[in-house]
């Protein structure tokens, strides 16, 4: 669960993004398909058992707006396509929506980067 909340921190964080994904600056090695993959393979598994994983109605329900936001940009922006610019991609106002709902995610689960 932790590498998972890990992970919508860091699609919450516009700096990060811009550094990492844009940049290529290190010393993290990341870009928007992997992290957004990784949100799906890991979050689907813990979204389908949410209360085994401690996971409250709150937090399940911010979970499952950011994941329906999220499925909604993949399919409609063709993320995985090599010719999309990451730069454009996290100016859009779409991922501006995403990147608060997963602000909000990160509050509900008072996580604190390390």
């Amino acid at each position: 669960l932790n590498s998972f909340i890990e992970n919508v921190g860091c699609i919450a964080d516009e700096k990060y993004q811009e550094r990492v994904w844009v940049r290529a600056e290190g010393p993290e090695c990341d870009d928007i398909d992997d992290t957004v993959c990784d949100f799906f393979d890991d979050g689907d598994p813990i979204l389908e058992k949410y209360k085994d994983f401690g996971i409250n109605e709150n937090q399940y329900k911010l979970l499952m707006i950011l994941h329906q936001k999220l499925r909604e940009f993949t399919d409609k922006s063709g993320l995985y396509s090599p010719e999309k610019s990451t730069e454009k991609l996290i100016q859009l106002p779409q991922w501006q929506e995403i990147r608060n709902i997963a602000k909000k995610v990160i509050r509900a689960f008072d996580f604190k980067k390390q």
